[in-house]
């Protein structure tokens, strides 16, 4: 665990992920960027909720992509077990460790521009970005090349308080960008009063980034304090700070140790279609599992410098997929847990924001109940939970002997320990996802307006008074080291038969 915490960009987390088999794949075939890349990594290890075939697998770095000489990193953290390992964690400690960093936070540093790796070159105007940056399509439908894992950093100002998150960039031009921004998102607030003073926002888009860094950029807004520097979680995590050099051509500060930096400005009133100039009517696939629609009008980012290491490394998200899961249900998982600790302290055991509600949308809280007063208070701490993560439509409660990372024991949880009349509480007229393809009235007849919807508690918990009666099956404990046949057929060796 603690060799994890010396890694402190994209390039020294490769190298520590290379020590474990099976976490990393490298492919020096040639691949197009145009759709074929992202069908290989759906192949390998996309995850849920993209239709089958779409395992969990490895991250896989692309050596060879046709028309660039960047390679393309996808998938570095696609499955729960990597993110652990490379946050210094484990599969179940993950967001208590990431709710510990929160509580002690270590503020970015700036350093230098000549201390800063992402400027060892340097790029300035007249270029085309289109024909820099390796960003892949992901289905014939796609609006055009998106940047997907583009972590973008500015600041007020006024305050000097800082905003980074992760947004949809489309490449429309040689030195064009659209940013699609959620309504109510930090970065829109900044942008709109930037706007609104006849002024363009500075920013910077760091790509290519030590898997802190986006994981602490998805942290909500709602979920920190005002004046909070998510880059402050970041180096807590690692307990060293994350460094920032001062931009070249704009009032930005970027991430030292990116592998690739875009430098740009908000345009003041600029504004452009998504899909332009395709006019698919479609972004990209998103988070719900389904194409995402395009907007009609999304603010435009001017490019004014591109910055990298030397033989950098382009590093993307292919979605959805379970690499959105861990980097949006992590953050919302730690919110989870503060808002229910502080409700019914003591309690909860675990919690899965689980990737077929994409992080977003379904979360498996596990409790150890014990008094039959606890009956009715897991019930409110799923009120409390749907608070903390206020796109969560579906919450399931489970005992603390069921594993909230199988999915079969869920469902056998659902068929033995739930009534359909007695342990479902449904919440009718709720806000909901934007994303969510069904809360509409269209597929819905209750639903009075689009983007409400009918929130469900599924309590699949024993009533206290009855948990004797539901015990499971405890069976004697085995020391396979005793059996080298069967430590070989766990390990994947074939065995000898002599019959």
């Amino acid at each position: 665990m603690e060799a994890a915490r010396s890694i402190s960009d994209l390039r020294e987390a490769l190298a520590f992920l290379a020590r474990f088999t099976g976490q990393l794949l490298e492919i020096d075939t040639p691949v197009d960027p145009d759709g074929e890349l992202a069908g290989i990594y759906k192949l390998m290890g996309a995850g849920p909720p993209l239709p089958p075939p779409a395992p969990t697998g490895p991250a896989v770095l692309f050596r060879n992509v046709k028309g660039y000489s960047w390679p393309v990193l996808a998938g570095l953290v696609a499955s729960r077990k990597r993110t652990a390992l490379l946050l210094g964690s484990t599969l179940h400690r993950l967001p208590f460790d990431l709710l510990q960093a929160f509580e002690n936070p270590l503020p970015p540093i700036v350093v230098p521009g000549g201390q800063a790796p992402c400027r060892q070159v340097v790029i300035r105007p007249p270029f085309d970005i289109r024909k820099l940056l390796p960003a892949p399509t992901h289905t014939g439908m796609d609006a055009g090349p998106c940047l997907t894992l583009g972590v973008l950093r500015a600041e007020d100002p006024e305050t000097g308080h800082s905003s980074l998150s992760i947004h949809r960039l489309f490449l429309q031009g040689p030195d064009r960008l659209s940013c699609f921004v959620a309504p109510g998102r930090q970065l829109e607030s900044l942008r709109q009063k930037a706007e609104q003073a006849g002024r363009p926002l500075a920013v910077s888009i760091n790509l290519g980034l030590d898997p802190a860094v986006p994981i602490s950029a998805c942290f909500g807004h709602s979920a920190i304090p005002p004046g909070f520097d998510k880059l402050a979680l970041a180096g807590a995590i690692r307990r060293r700070p994350v460094e920032l050099t001062e931009g070249v051509t704009v009032r930005a500060k970027s991430i030292a140790r990116a592998e690739i930096v875009v430098e740009g400005e908000f345009v003041p009133g600029a504004r452009t279609r998504e899909d332009f100039p395709l006019a698919t009517g479609i972004a990209l696939p998103e988070s719900p599992g389904y194409y995402g629609p395009a907007c009609a009008e999304v603010p435009v980012i001017r490019a004014t410098a591109i910055t990298h290491r030397q033989d950098p490394l382009f590093q993307t998200l292919i979605g959805p997929g379970e690499e959105h899961t861990n980097l949006v249900g992590i953050p919302a998982e730690v919110a989870i847990i503060r808002e229910v600790e502080a409700f019914l302290p003591g309690r909860l055991r675990a919690v899965y924001c689980h990737p077929a509600g994409a992080g977003i949308y379904l979360a498996v809280l596990q409790f150890e109940k014990k008094s039959a007063a606890d009956d009715g208070a897991v019930r409110q701490a799923a009120l409390a939970a749907l608070d903390a993560a206020p796109h969560l439509k579906h919450v399931i409660l489970v005992d603390k002997d069921v594993d909230i990372f199988d999915p079969n024991d869920l469902l056998w949880a659902l068929t033995t320990r739930y009534q359909g009349d007695y342990s479902t509480i449904f919440l009718p007229g709720m806000r909901g996802h934007m994303s969510d393809p069904s809360q509409s009235p269209e597929f819905s007849p209750l639903l009075r307006a689009p983007v409400t919807t009918c929130k469900t508690i599924f309590d699949c918990t024993v009533p206290f008074a009855l948990k004797e009666r539901f015990r499971r099956p405890e069976f004697m404990p085995v020391e396979l080291s005793k059996f080298p046949e069967l430590s070989r057929y766990l390990n994947g060796q074939q065995p000898n038969f002599s019959p």
